[in-house]
């Protein structure tokens, strides 16, 4: 039988897990219902786990949003063997106090008419639920793991801080 994956309620896990990696594919809905993914740079997470995206407000992603909120993200850092799924809702934020707070130079590339760009928006995203894999990326560890496997006739067993499922 299976054995059953970690749950937690500690979202400060998934913050901490994805709080380096700068870019998520980030899935939508079509109106067909078709699924459509794009890199999107991700900001600084906040603590709560709310997550925060440039976009332009005349993009495709903004009309999927308002037709269903819920998005998918993946985060990767494959060098490290670590692996994050969000799922969320998303709201479309078109505030200016916090399109300035969040705002850096390296956006202009984007934007080129800056942070007061009026086809500038915000994807607010908060998560929902969210599963992370975090495995070993020692090879001396992986070859441990391996050899034990073998040995024993058991799979490798991931702890909590290995694999988890993590609900707010």
């Amino acid at each position: 039988m299976a054995e059953q994956t970690a749950v937690s309620h500690d979202i400060t896990k998934l913050v901490d897990k994805i709080k380096d990696i700068r870019i998520a594919m980030m899935t939508t809905a079509e109106p067909d219902g078709s699924l459509h993914s794009r890199p999107m740079f991700t900001h600084k997470p906040e603590e709560d786990g709310t997550l925060w995206f440039f976009t332009e407000q005349d993009s495709k992603k903004i009309d999927e949003v308002r037709q269903d909120r819920h998005i998918n993200l993946g985060y990767s850092k494959p060098d490290d063997n670590l692996y994050v799924a969000i799922t969320g809702t998303a709201n479309v934020v078109t505030d200016r106090a916090k399109i300035k707070e969040l705002w850096s130079e390296s956006l202009r590339g984007w934007f080129p008419k800056g942070q007061d760009d009026p086809n500038i928006a915000l994807l607010k995203v908060t998560i929902e639920t969210g599963e992370f894999w975090d495995s070993p990326n020692s090879t001396l560890l992986q070859a441990y793991t391996y050899a034990k496997a073998v040995l024993t006739g058991e799979p490798y067993k991931p702890g909590p801080d290995a694999h988890a499922i993590v609900k707010p």
